[in-house]
């Protein structure tokens, strides 16, 4: 449980951190947003604190270990992926596998994550429907059931 919460505080710094560029969001105002907990705390925090660009986002993530442990995570961030796709994959991942565990609540936690996963799915696949951009239908989409995600 602990490992998909520190991984859920990350992934929210880094979503605060992208969503804050180019804003008149002040760094500090930026940190105060940020969990006081996770795999990126403290020290990547303030990391993601002085970032000006996108590309430094992607660059924090590939120096801290606990995205350098996963070699098909750090093989996509290092092409040119969206994080956020790429942290969502990620955490689909992890729920699967801790679904594989027995007698904890990490389950109950991991399964209705995947299902949060199965409705931005659906969500997206209706935007491109109504903005009539089908093409860009695959480009959205996070695959929660199949075999080559674990």
């Amino acid at each position: 449980m602990t490992e998909l919460l520190n991984f859920e505080a990350d992934r929210r710094a880094v979503n605060i951190t992208i969503n804050s560029l180019g804003t008149e969001l002040s760094r500090d105002d930026r940190r105060q947003l940020f969990p006081e907990f996770g795999n990126l705390y403290p020290v990547g925090h303030r990391a993601l604190v002085s970032c000006d660009e996108y590309d430094q986002v992607r660059s924090v993530l590939a120096e801290n270990p606990a995205f350098t442990a996963s070699p098909s995570l750090l093989n996509k961030l290092a092409a040119e992926t969206a994080v956020e796709k790429l942290l969502n994959e990620e955490e689909v991942r992890r729920c699967r596998l801790t679904l594989e565990k027995n007698f904890q609540y990490a389950g109950f936690f991991a399964y209705m994550k995947l299902k949060e996963q199965e409705l931005k799915n659906m969500m997206w696949i209706a935007e491109c429907i109504s903005q009539q951009q089908k093409v860009r239908l695959l480009d959205g989409l996070v695959q929660v059931n199949c075999a080559s995600c674990t």
